[in-house]
């Protein structure tokens, strides 16, 4: 019987599921597959690497470091959070990433990042923890009019949310008889239409498919929302998320606030915990 983890974005909402891992990683509750979109592909990559505390260790450390996240970063490069330091500096120097560890897991990890020029989503297996890796993260959690886009292999992406935000269906699709699917908004959350259209039909005019894209957003989330919901009412699904909004701002400088969304995910992970391991008991 196969497991499947799935983890939705959402900035620094992600400091949820940070708290919900560390707390299946402290248990040895373990997965076959795992996917993560933006948020849930930068924190969420710690569990292939076994790192309990790292994604809260190094935000709350570094949160208020301008060369982390800044608008002086945004208009001296086209990306809020820098990426040298984010993607070289930090995971290769200051809090380094087990990327040895994350090799030799043999749990499936795929991000999700969303193709410019289709508007369509793209699942990249993440294997070794190398340069390609990081590239493909780092395109996933790419946010759009805040970030450059992400060049690789001839193509260019942004955040994996625009196309795809809970990948649920990309995890059916591999097989998995047990799926534990991590949310970041409460369960009556409904999306709104994208703000900002005018300015992203400038920035992105090049790329049509991703504006569309963009102008549709809401619908897919609220779709997704629902079919998660369904897949939860069936038993499908297993389903952690947040009782109420976590009003935390997506470039967060108060270590406080981090540490506060990262217990709310604690709390809820192990409130749940023996429903959880008897639903995903073989």
């Amino acid at each position: 019987m196969r497991k499947g983890l799935v983890m939705e974005g959402g900035a620094m909402r992600g400091m949820f599921t940070c708290g919900i891992l560390d707390v299946l990683m402290e248990n040895d509750i373990s997965f076959d597959v795992a996917v993560g979109v933006s948020a849930g592909a930068t924190f969420g990559c710690n569990i292939k690497s076994g790192q309990k505390g790292r994604a809260l260790r190094y935000n709350k450390k570094y949160c208020s470091d301008k060369r982390y996240h800044s608008v002086r970063s945004l208009l001296l490069t086209g990306d809020i959070y820098n990426v040298s330091f984010c993607y070289d500096e930090l995971p290769y120097h200051l809090d380094k990433w087990d990327i040895k560890s994350f090799k030799e897991n043999p749990m499936e990890f795929y991000c999700v990042a969303t193709d410019l020029k289709t508007g369509d989503p793209v699942y990249h297996r993440c294997v070794d923890g190398e340069k390609e890796d990081i590239t493909w993260i780092q395109a996933s959690a790419s946010m759009p009019l805040v970030s450059r886009p992400v060049e690789i292999d001839g193509g260019v992406y942004l955040d994996g949310g625009i196309s795809d935000s809970i990948p649920l269906k990309f995890m059916e699709g591999k097989e998995c008889g047990r799926i534990l699917v991590i949310e970041t908004q409460p369960i009556d959350y409904v999306k709104g239409k994208q703000k900002f259209m005018g300015l992203a039909r400038v920035m992105l005019r090049k790329y049509p498919a991703m504006i569309k894209c963009m102008q549709e957003r809401y619908l897919m989330y609220n779709d997704e929302k629902r079919y998660v919901r369904n897949r939860e009412n069936e038993g499908r699904v297993f389903v952690l998320r947040p009782k109420a909004p976590l009003n935390i701002s997506a470039i967060e400088k108060d270590p406080n606030e981090l540490e506060r969304v990262y217990q709310l995910g604690r709390e809820a992970a192990t409130e749940n915990l023996d429903k959880l391991i008897e639903y995903l008991k073989d």
